[in-house]
């Protein structure tokens, strides 16, 4: 018997990732990446500076050390991101030396290939779409790499890794591949397009347990600090600054707040915390009954407000 068969059998466990100390997770996410490199010619991940991407970032590192990651991150700015968040992309891409590309949904707004939502509960969230497509289009990226997780809700909960879209950039449920022992098939026909999802199987409290395990900088958003804020509809809202529709009537008072999601200001609410380094933040998330997306209005506005986005193309 081995020596690590040994330790195994003595301490009574079977999972053999407890002894190498191999988390499954990482493992995966760094497979899939290494597949979408040989298989695809031109992949790109899609990178908000949010926690999320970040923690892609880290896993793309980790897949093609020591040599650096061999695609693009490209963002949809929509104009109303929180300054931290830019701040952290920006200094990030330079960090690592690798080419951000940046695309404003303002400049669609200009053009008058989408029309700006006006009223208490506008957001430029589900604009990013059409310049989301564009860029992929301009570019000819084959594969854009996002962060999203089957746990955070129950469209994305469909989506398969490799999620194909036609060349509309639609997504269509009910025309996805099976992904039977791991295998995943990059074969595309001319005008798709793959959406790819290393960190789908991963739970909010995973993506924050790895970024405390490997000591993951993220903006400081992310931690409690005090916010001026109102609330609407039992939610609270950023008031230090001009983006978030606020009534007369709707009063500011400075809270200690951190956000737990940090998408489009007009449709992200914070929450009460004093969560105020990454352990803190873990056990938060740990004792939490609502998930992270219970934060964002966007998905509030039907029940099938994700899954019609992801219809038409969103990620």
């Amino acid at each position: 018997m081995s020596e690590i068969a040994t330790i195994a059998a003595e301490k009574n466990i079977t999972d053999m990732s407890t002894i190498l100390n191999v988390n499954p997770l990482e493992s995966e996410a760094i497979y899939i990446f290494r597949e979408v490199v040989a298989q695809f010619e031109r992949p790109v991940l899609l990178f908000s500076g949010g926690k999320d991407s970040i923690t892609l970032v880290r896993l793309a590192q980790k897949a093609f050390y020591p040599g650096k990651i061999p695609f693009p991150l490209l963002h949809v700015d929509t104009g109303h991101n929180f300054p931290e968040t830019i701040e952290f992309r920006d200094r990030l891409a330079k960090e690592l030396g690798v080419e951000l590309i940046v695309r404003n949904v303002q400049d669609a707004i200009d053009a008058g290939k989408v029309v700006e939502e006006t009223g208490r509960y506008a957001s430029r969230n589900s604009l990013q779409t059409t310049t989301l497509l564009d860029a992929l289009e301009e570019f000819k990226f084959d594969a854009a790499i996002g962060g999203a997780r089957r746990d955070e809700e129950k469209a994305r909960a469909k989506e398969r890794i490799f999620s194909v879209r036609d060349d509309f950039g639609q997504w269509d449920e009910k025309n996805q591949r099976p992904e039977l022992f791991d295998h995943l098939n990059g074969k595309i026909d001319l005008g798709q397009n793959v959406r790819v999802f290393p960190i789908s199987n991963w739970t909010e409290l995973d993506v924050w347990s790895y970024i405390e395990q490997e000591d993951i900088e993220i903006p400081s958003i992310y931690f409690a600090h005090k916010r001026k804020t109102f609330v609407r509809d039992g939610m609270i809202w950023s008031a230090e600054d001009d983006v978030v529709f606020r009534d007369e009537d709707e009063v500011v008072e400075e809270r200690m707040v951190r956000f737990r999601t940090v998408g489009d200001m007009s449709c992200t609410a914070a929450v009460l915390s004093d969560a105020i380094s990454i352990n803190k933040v873990v056990e938060e998330i740990r004792d939490s009954t609502i998930s992270e997306r219970g934060a964002r209005i966007d998905d509030k506005r039907s029940e099938a407000a994700m899954e019609k986005r992801k219809q038409q193309g969103y990620f």
